[in-house]
């Protein structure tokens, strides 16, 4: 045997030795991936024997089908471990508070107990998280525009995280407390612009933490968690001027079980399309850094000028109710948009490079359009349940594909034409305008068999 073979003989053993010696993909959890395992089959059998009566079996599918996606999620990205115990401790403890020493629920306790009151009911919970998103958000900018960006900037992160499990611990004892009511208004708290908009922002944050996490950088929360306070700032003012935070019973149209799946896939896609449109703009600032041209900088102006009048929107759909409120909102968002245009250079130098935020966001469209599909069909099938065709051209669905294609035409482009940079950017700003119109603009200005889910 010459050396030549010998030594190509003895790389093969070697793979193959590393190969045989690679340890499984069960073999690599550890003790605490098997303990969060027994926990997830433990709270659904236990869902199983204490609610099981009352599930149908479409429900009872749903439930089974989330054991395993639930421990897939704390093993693939271990923060959803303590996530996912920590929304389950104090999910508990509230259950547990509403019970009287006569046996039952009580919902008068919610202004009775304590930690009821103040904390964990679940109109408690998501001012909390409205509270702590804010937070969060100023967290994040302070951190990008000063010298100790790092220290703002990993408070910004904890903030978030503890905002995402007070929405989450806000859902599920909303969830219960529908059910306390009465059994015919029980449902999942997906059903109206309230509940979506809570479900927007913690679903948001969680895919930003997210990237956050697999890219090792925080700068990028700036910009992603901007969108999430402009979501929290119309779920306040929704809350105050529609009592929108009243449980209300389900339309006809909402009472089935496709809504479960539905709605959560569609706001995955919502969500991820607007962090990819922060990211987006953030590519733009971070390119205009050294750009003194006032016409080169005029269409970040428009777009910023823009991004402030959309609240005065609002207030017309309002008619006399919360002018003032979408005024001292306009008037914060021309404030954001000036410091960040004025500030740019500083903000240029915390960024990322433009590589990371590029591939952040074709990331975040590539998920978001795949959820968006998912969910499309999904609704097609709803919408076959409830009104007898898979598809009516109702303003809603025409929105809806519109949408779909405009994501399918981007990834298209960069996939087959190799997109990147100031076009995809743009791209996908105007993305962000096409799919906000289409989840509000519709229930605003048009009526169609979705009329229910109007201002």
């Amino acid at each position: 045997m010459n050396t030549a073979t010998a030594t190509s003989t003895q790389t093969i053993e070697l793979k193959n030795n590393g190969s045989d010696h690679q340890p499984g993909y069960f073999a690599r959890r550890d003790a605490w991936d098997w303990l969060f395992a027994a926990l997830i089959v433990a709270g659904a059998a236990a869902a199983f024997v204490r609610y099981g009566a009352a599930m149908d079996f479409y429900e009872k599918a749903i439930l089974a089908g989330a054991v395993p996606s639930l421990i897939w999620l704390g093993w693939f990205w271990r923060p959803l471990r303590a996530l996912s115990v920590a929304v389950a401790v104090f999910s508990l403890l509230a259950i547990w508070l509403y019970q009287t020493p006569a046996g039952g629920a009580d919902l008068a306790r919610a202004d009775q107990v304590f930690m009821l009151k103040y904390f964990i009911s679940s109109q408690s919970a998501i001012l909390w998280m409205s509270m702590l998103f804010f937070m969060s958000t100023l967290f994040y900018w302070v951190g990008m525009l000063t010298r100790a960006g790092d220290t703002f900037e990993l408070l910004g992160s904890r903030i978030a995280w503890v905002a995402v499990t007070l929405a989450l611990v806000g859902t599920m004892v909303r969830w219960y407390e529908s059910h306390q009511i009465g059994a015919d208004i029980g449902h999942i708290p997906v059903s109206n612009l309230y509940e979506v908009f809570v479900l927007f922002c913690w679903m948001t944050t969680t895919f930003y933490l997210y990237y956050e996490d697999q890219y090792k950088t925080r700068s990028m929360g700036a910009f992603s968690m901007l969108v999430v306070s402009a979501a929290v700032g119309f779920l306040l003012w929704y809350t105050v001027v529609r009592e929108a935070h009243a449980i209300q019973p389900l339309v006809p149209a909402l009472q089935s079980w496709w809504m479960k799946l539905h709605v959560p896939a569609n706001f995955i896609g919502y969500g991820t399309f607007a962090i990819a449109a922060m990211l987006a703009f953030a590519y733009l600032i971070k390119q205009s850094a050294t750009e003194t041209r006032w016409y080169k900088l005029a269409p970040l102006w428009v777009l910023g000028l823009v991004l402030c009048l959309e609240p005065i929107v609002f207030r017309q759909s309002a008619a006399e109710k919360g002018g003032s409120y979408w005024f001292v909102y306009f008037g914060v968002s021309v404030l954001i948009v000036g410091a960040i245009m004025f500030g740019r250079r500083r903000i240029a130098e915390r960024l990322p490079s433009f590589e990371v935020l590029d591939d952040v966001m074709y990331k975040a469209i590539a998920v978001g359009f795949a959820f968006f599909t998912i969910a499309t069909v999904l609704g097609a099938l709803w919408a076959a349940e409830a009104w007898g065709g898979y598809w009516s051209w109702d303003p809603k669905e025409t929105w809806a594909l519109i949408v779909w294609l405009n994501y399918a035409a981007w990834l298209h482009m960069r996939l087959m034409k190799g997109l990147r940079g100031t076009v995809a950017a743009w791209w996908a700003l105007t993305g962000l305008a096409i799919t906000t119109f289409a989840f509000l603009g519709v229930n605003m200005f048009l009526s169609g068999l979705h009329s229910y889910g109007e201002l």
